[in-house]
């Protein structure tokens, strides 16, 4: 292991295992982009790859795994189920279609991609995924862009808590009710679009805070995520940017400048609503 990958800190996990805090996100990269995006992101140090089956790119993070030459518990693999596919049959189904275009014994991280609240499935779905985690197919299981509301509902009938919340999160959306609730639950934090889709490079707080730290807004903001405890997990084709994005520890947030990014929220989704989409 590299002096890089050991500086990325592990956040516990409620089942007992761990996931790096800071990974490598697939969302909207294009399959023909994608094995030299994560064959970079591995040689950088990452040491955790996020994709989707909606993704459409599951085989080249497959074979770009293969190709690093790392051992298979040295890479922590997240997927996630389709919209079309919940049902517990359909789940399954889903999952071994997804392991197989992984060319994959299990994967770490298996999650509900989104609740579609108005199919009313998500908790047989999620029972499905219980059986998949007893099966030894998957090492832990969570959810995606769930709500405070589907939670509580997912964790009265059912057996297992998630141990993780992928949901959108960045300072112009930082979710305290929902971070909370996650606290109490013992249920992880972690975000996607952490850099608000590149929406806050011209931010003046942030550019300040950067220039202070000699480091770029998205640095500053991916530090941010680091230390408020979430789970993050930036995406990039630019080999420079992925190197750039991994350099997060070398530096530490102030209180004061904890609280001038806290008071960027201003309860703004740039994705979908979780009540709606799906």
């Amino acid at each position: 292991m590299t002096s890089q990958t050991s500086s990325v800190p592990s956040i516990q996990l409620n089942s007992g295992g761990t996931i790096p805090q800071l990974g490598f996100g697939v969302f909207q990269i294009d399959p023909e982009e994608t094995e030299q995006a994560v064959h970079a992101a591995l040689a950088t140090g990452y040491r955790s790859i996020d994709t989707a089956a909606m993704y459409g790119n599951e085989p080249e993070v497959g074979s770009a795994i293969k190709e690093s030459r790392l051992g298979r518990g040295e890479v922590f693999v997240t997927t996630k189920l389709g919209n079309g596919d919940h049902g517990a049959s359909q789940a399954k189904h889903a999952f071994s279609q997804s392991l197989s275009k992984l060319a994959l014994d299990y994967v770490d991280l298996y999650l509900i991609h989104w609740p579609r609240p108005n199919e009313g499935r998500y908790v047989e779905t999620w029972k499905a995924l219980e059986e998949l985690k007893a099966e030894g197919m998957v090492r832990e299981i969570g959810v995606s862009n769930f709500t405070e509301e589907h939670l509580e509902k997912l964790i009265s009938e059912t057996e297992i808590v998630p141990a993780i919340n992928q949901v959108e999160l960045h300072p112009r959306f930082q979710q305290h009710g929902l971070r909370h609730f996650h606290d109490e639950q013992g249920i992880a934090t972690e975000a996607w679009s952490p850099l608000a889709q590149g929406g806050l490079t011209d931010d003046e707080t942030l550019a300040a805070i950067a220039e202070a730290h000699r480091k770029t807004s998205a640095q500053v903001i991916l530090r941010w995520h680091v230390q408020i405890g979430n789970v993050v997990i930036p995406k990039s084709v630019t080999p420079e940017r992925i190197e750039e994005n991994f350099e997060l520890f070398d530096f530490e947030l102030s209180d004061e400048e904890l609280s001038q990014i806290d008071g960027l929220d201003r309860g703004e989704r740039i994705g979908p609503d979780p009540d709606q989409f799906g």
